[in-house]
C-alpha cells in the first residue's frame, strides 16, 4: 500500500496544467510578436510581458491588438474583489490607496495581466477589484504587512477571490 505522500502526490484534482490565466484561456490566442494598443504589454512565445522588446526581422512587422486583461477593465470584469472596512479607511484612505496603486503598479511592471479594474469609496468602505485574485491576493497582504489589521479570504466557485480586510481606528 502508498504511504500518504504517494496518494497526494498522484491526486491532480483542481489543479491546471496550463499557467494561463483564465481570462486567457477563454479568449484566442494573438499572433507571436502582437502588442496591446493600450497598455503598451508585448506578447511573444505565448505570454504578454510589459518590459519584453520585440526582436523583429527586416519586412517584419508588429501586429496591434488589445491584450485579456485591457479587454477585461474594459468589460468591467473582476477575478478579485477587496473590501477595506474599519474608521481606519475613512482617517488613513490616501496612504492606503496610495499602497494600493503601488502594488498594482509593481506586479504590472512583470505582469502585464494584473490590473486594477476599480477602486470605489462609499460609506467609509473602499471596494477594490482587480482582474486577477493573485493581485487582490498580494495587495491584502501588503496592506496587513503597512498598515496591519486583518484580512479574510474567501474563494468562490468560479475562481474569483473576495477579501475584506478590517482595522480599527488608531487610538
Amino acid at each position: 500500500m502508498a504511504d500518504k505522500s504517494m496518494i497526494r502526490s498522484l491526486n491532480r484534482k483542481g489543479s491546471r496544467s496550463n499557467r494561463k490565466p483564465p481570462v486567457a484561456t477563454r479568449l484566442p490566442a494573438p499572433l507571436d510578436k502582437s502588442a496591446c494598443e493600450r497598455c503598451g504589454a508585448t506578447y511573444v512565445r505565448g505570454t504578454w510581458r510589459a518590459t519584453r522588446k520585440l526582436a523583429l526581422r527586416p519586412g517584419e512587422s508588429v501586429r496591434f491588438t488589445v491584450c485579456p486583461a485591457c479587454k477585461q477593465v474594459e468589460r468591467g470584469e473582476s477575478r478579485g474583489r477587496l473590501i477595506l472596512r474599519g474608521k481606519y479607511v475613512g482617517e488613513a484612505r490616501e496612504a492606503i490607496e496610495r499602497r494600493i496603486a503601488n502594488v498594482a503598479r509593481r506586479a504590472a511592471a512583470t505582469q502585464p495581466e494584473r490590473k486594477l479594474v476599480s477602486s470605489e469609496f462609499r460609506d467609509g468602505t473602499l471596494e477594490v477589484r482587480t482582474t486577477s485574485q493573485k493581485l487582490a491576493h498580494r495587495i491584502a497582504r501588503e496592506l496587513c504587512k503597512a498598515f496591519g489589521g486583518k484580512a479574510a479570504y474567501a474563494w468562490s466557485d468560479d475562481g474569483a477571490l473576495d477579501v475584506v480586510w478590517t482595522r480599527a481606528a488608531t487610538r
